[in-house]
């Protein structure tokens, strides 16, 4: 199932977020060779978890973590700008309608529907609260995994060549997205607007504020 979790939240599911951390260590560091920081307990974080991020998190049936993303909106600090902003010709992409996702994670072993899952994740976000894009930086290998799962971006800049090469990319979320995204993850739209109720309810928990 999909859980929406915010970083302050986290504490309530120890053993959750503890596989999500470990999972980002194994694929950015172990796998990927990223320079990345992976602390004493084998925890992968950067300084944007520490500013109350959300999470979409796909938990498996035995409580395990089978991926993740995490959710910034672009009007503060996030990795496109102050990071990656080279490739944008240097001009900030910020607007409260459009959000940066980052730190797409996948555990050994998970299933395809996973990632199209997160995806659709991603797409009740952009719904329920009036996101027009998503903002994200990403390597070669994910192009072809954004083909399959059906939800490709607009790439805004790239930098490298082959497998080394890295772009950041602006994505939207159209109904007919939504129903191959829905149709590879395995989930019906009822279903996964259900997990995205049971986290915000009527109210639309959104903690960051949609102005500026």
């Amino acid at each position: 199932m999909l859980r929406y979790i915010y970083a302050d939240e986290l504490h309530q599911y120890p053993e959750l977020a503890k596989a999500m951390f470990q999972d980002r260590a194994d694929q950015f560091k172990t796998r990927l060779g990223w320079e990345v920081s992976v602390d004493e307990n084998g925890e992968e974080r950067d300084q944007y978890d520490a500013l109350n991020p959300l999470y979409v998190i796909w938990e498996e049936a035995d409580g395990s973590h089978g991926g993740s993303m995490r959710f910034l909106p672009t009007t503060g600090p996030v990795m496109v700008n102050e990071i990656f902003g080279h490739l944008t010709g240097g001009s900030p992409i910020s607007s409260p309608l459009i959000w940066e996702c980052t730190r797409f994670c996948l555990a050994r072993g998970a299933g395809s529907h996973v990632a199209a899952a997160l995806m659709l994740g991603g797409g009740e976000i952009m719904t329920a609260f009036g996101i027009r894009h998503f903002a994200g930086v990403f390597d070669a290998r994910m192009v072809r995994i954004y083909k399959a799962i059906g939800s490709s971006p607009e790439i805004l800049g790239s930098e490298g060549t082959g497998r080394d090469r890295i772009s950041v990319g602006l994505w939207e979320f159209s109904q007919e997205a939504r129903d191959k995204v829905a149709a590879r993850a395995g989930v019906s739209q009822e279903l996964s607007r259900l997990w995205f109720n049971r986290a915000f309810g009527s109210a639309r928990d959104n903690r960051f504020a949609m102005t500026g």
